[in-house]
Formats: structure tokens, C-alpha cells, sequence
């Protein structure tokens, strides 16, 4: 007990809230707009709030690859609405299998964040500039390769579009449920263990046991709401899948080591033999990648292709949910569930608005307010770890 509460100690001094102050918004915001609404909480308002998190908050994730090095990624929009575009071209012009036309738009989008990082690294060019190029650029592209035409649909009643209208059955759900948190507990103990027998400091028995559960009753609700209304939909498994494979790769492999380490501080990470270029290279491919996921989702949800693909507030509500959920601008600290976390209170937000019937201004002011005291935070939280608040 008395190492949590130590460690607890350290990672505030340090300017490391973790989800708490996210948490609390969450609760903030579910109490302000339930009072204000009651459809709010209701099982059908919250699966289509579920419906609406899972493209744009794929793109965080992305998002959060390359803001752990520090850098940013302003053509992650453009390269969304590329990739459906690509997909829907083969997929309903040349009539490609629906898989083949996906695998093939996501090895399109990867070379394009290989490029991205390749001029990054080699030519030392600011990822500002290589990605507001990309922005620019990679949308002109997306025009040309639809033409005059401006819009393609997709087929509703099978393919690609069904994504969107998938239901897991509701003992499906509960199993998604219960293997989730027994993986979680599982993984949670063996850390302990492997902690313990090297002698390092390690949560007791109970703590384990206590987040296992926490999620656990996480889970049961939101799984219970959405059987209450039409189910689990398949685009939110698809989304949560990608947060536990990107958490698990920040966490668990050399690689996610490395970024942490590189964004922290690169000369250093250079000088212990870690090779920066490549650690560079591969995030912006992998944010390109996630992006495409996330065109793909959003072009599935609307069953069609236009010329705002990838366009109008997504990028910016993508990076806002990054920044929001807990991952630092500066580079060295996030978590892949920062996606998650964030994407559902800039959802929740735009929601509630909508429920009201509030004006698009006062939505947009207030969610930059949101952002606007979230960076703060995140920078005052840094000038402290290092010294330099007075």
C-alpha cells in the first residue's frame, strides 16, 4: 500500500495525472446534459454515440503515434478520406474482393507515411511543414481521383457499408466482455510476478484484483446499455481492438521502448544506440495506417466517397482528442487509451450540444476551450516536473 501511494506520489510531482482528470470531466459532463436532457443517457443516444467515436477517434490513435516523438501529423484528414477514396475506387469501380481493396489502400497510405517520415528525417524537414504539405496535397489527390463526379457510394447490403450496420449479438458482446477482462487480469499478474521475482516494487494481490474488477463493471455496463438498444456495433469493437494492439506495442514491445525513449529525449535515445530515423519512419507510417483505418470506418458509416472525405473538422477534433486523453504535446508521455478516452469526451460534448440544440459556434468554442485548458495542464504539469514554474 504504501509503495501506490508513493508512486502515486511521484507520477503527480511529475506532472503525470494519468486518466483522472478525464474521468472526472466524463462524470462532469454525463451529470450536466442528463440534467439538461434526459436522452442523453439513453440506451439509443449512447450507441450512436458509440457509432460516432470509432472513425475519428481511430485517427487519434495515429495521432498519438507521432505526438509521443514530439511531432505532429496535420495531413492524418487528408490521408483518411485518400485511403476511402482508394478503397471505394477498386472496391466499386474496378470491382476488387472488399479485403483486397482495403489491404491495398492501406499499403497505399503506409508509403505515404513513409514518405512523410523519410523527409522528416532525411531532409530534417519540420513535421509541421512535410505533413501541412501532405494536407494540402494528399486532399488534391483525393479530388483528382474522384473527378467530376464528386461522389461514389458504396453498396448498402453487403460489402464494406455493412460495417457500420453490424450488431454483435448480445452473448457475443458478454463474451467480448469477460475475455477482455480475464486477458486484462491475466496480463495484469504475470507483470506482478515477473516484477516481484526481480525484486522491484509491485502492487499487492488486491490492486490487481480491484482494476481487473473496475474494468470488469466498465465493461458490464456499457455492454448491458448497448444490448438494451441494438447491441455491441462491430466499428467499436474494430476501434477498442486497435487501442489494446497499440497499447500493447507502446508497452510491451523493444519498439514502444523506444518511442518513449526517443520522445523523451532523442540525443540521449541516439547516444544508447537506439536508431531515431527508423523509430520516426515507422511512427508516421503507422499513424498514416491508422488513419486509413479511420477513413475507412467513416466511409463505411456514411456508405459513400465525396469530395469532404477526410475534410471539415476531423483532423482537428483527432489531435484534440489525443491532447485531451492524456498525451503530452512535448513528446515522452501517452497512452493508446488516451484515444479512447478523449474521443468520448469531444463525442459527448458535440452530443450533448446537438441535444440542446446548441448553435455549431457555441459547440466549436467550447471544445476549444476543453483543448485550450487540457494543453495548459499538460504544460504547467511539465514546467513543474522540470523546475521551471516560479
Amino acid at each position: 500500500m504504501n509503495q501506490l501511494v508513493s508512486a502515486a506520489r511521484d507520477r503527480v510531482r511529475r506532472g503525470d495525472l494519468g486518466s483522472v482528470p478525464v474521468a472526472v470531466g466524463l462524470v462532469l459532463i454525463a451529470v450536466v446534459f442528463s440534467s439538461l436532457n434526459r436522452h442523453f443517457l439513453s440506451a439509443e443516444n449512447l450507441t450512436n454515440l458509440a457509432l460516432q467515436m470509432a472513425a475519428t477517434g481511430t485517427i487519434a490513435l495515429g495521432i498519438i503515434m507521432v505526438l509521443l516523438l514530439g511531432e505532429i501529423d496535420l495531413s492524418a484528414g487528408s490521408v483518411s478520406g485518400l485511403c476511402a477514396v482508394v478503397m471505394t475506387l477498386l472496391y466499386v469501380r474496378s470491382t476488387w474482393p472488399p479485403v483486397l481493396a482495403v489491404l491495398v489502400a492501406l499499403v497505399a497510405v503506409a508509403l505515404i507515411g513513409t514518405l512523410h517520415g523519410v523527409m522528416r528525417t532525411a531532409l530534417a524537414m519540420p513535421s509541421f511543414v512535410v505533413t501541412l504539405a501532405g494536407l494540402i496535397g494528399w486532399q488534391g489527390l483525393l479530388l483528382y481521383l474522384l473527378g467530376s463526379e464528386g461522389t461514389i457510394n458504396l453498396p448498402f447490403d453487403h460489402g464494406i457499408a455493412t460495417l457500420s450496420d453490424t450488431w454483435l449479438p448480445p452473448w457475443l458482446g458478454w463474451g467480448v466482455a469477460v475475455a477482455l477482462v480475464a486477458v486484462h487480469a491475466g496480463a495484469s499478474w504475470v507483470t506482478r510476478a515477473r516484477r516481484v521475482r526481480a525484486e522491484l516494487p509491485a502492487p499487492g494481490l488486491w490492486w490487481v484484483l480491484a482494476r481487473s474488477g473496475g474494468l470488469g463493471v466498465v465493461l458490464a455496463v456499457a455492454v448491458a446499455v448497448l444490448n438494451s438498444d441494438r447491441g455491441v456495433p462491430l466499428t467499436l469493437v474494430v476501434f477498442g481492438g486497435l487501442v489494446i494492439v497499440v497499447d500493447l506495442v507502446l508497452r510491451r514491445t523493444v519498439f514502444g521502448r523506444r518511442m518513449f525513449a526517443v520522445g523523451g529525449n532523442a540525443e540521449a535515445a541516439r547516444r544508447a544506440g537506439i536508431n531515431v530515423t527508423a523509430v520516426r519512419v515507422l511512427a508516421f507510417v503507422a499513424a498514416s495506417v491508422l488513419a486509413g483505418i479511420g477513413g475507412i470506418l467513416a466511409a463505411s458509416r456514411l456508405a459513400a466517397v465525396n469530395q469532404s472525405s477526410g475534410g471539415s473538422d476531423i483532423l482537428l477534433m483527432a489531435i484534440a482528442a489525443a491532447v485531451i486523453g492524456g498525451t503530452s504535446l512535448f513528446g515522452g508521455r501517452g497512452r493508446a487509451h488516451a484515444a479512447l478516452l478523449g474521443i468520448l469526451v469531444i463525442q459527448s460534448i458535440t452530443n450533448g450540444m446537438l441535444l440542446l440544440n446548441v448553435n455549431s459556434s457555441i459547440r466549436f468554442m467550447v471544445t476549444a476551450a476543453v483543448l485550450a485548458v487540457s494543453v495548459a495542464i499538460d504544460s504547467l504539469a511539465r514546467r513543474g516536473a522540470t523546475g521551471d514554474l516560479h
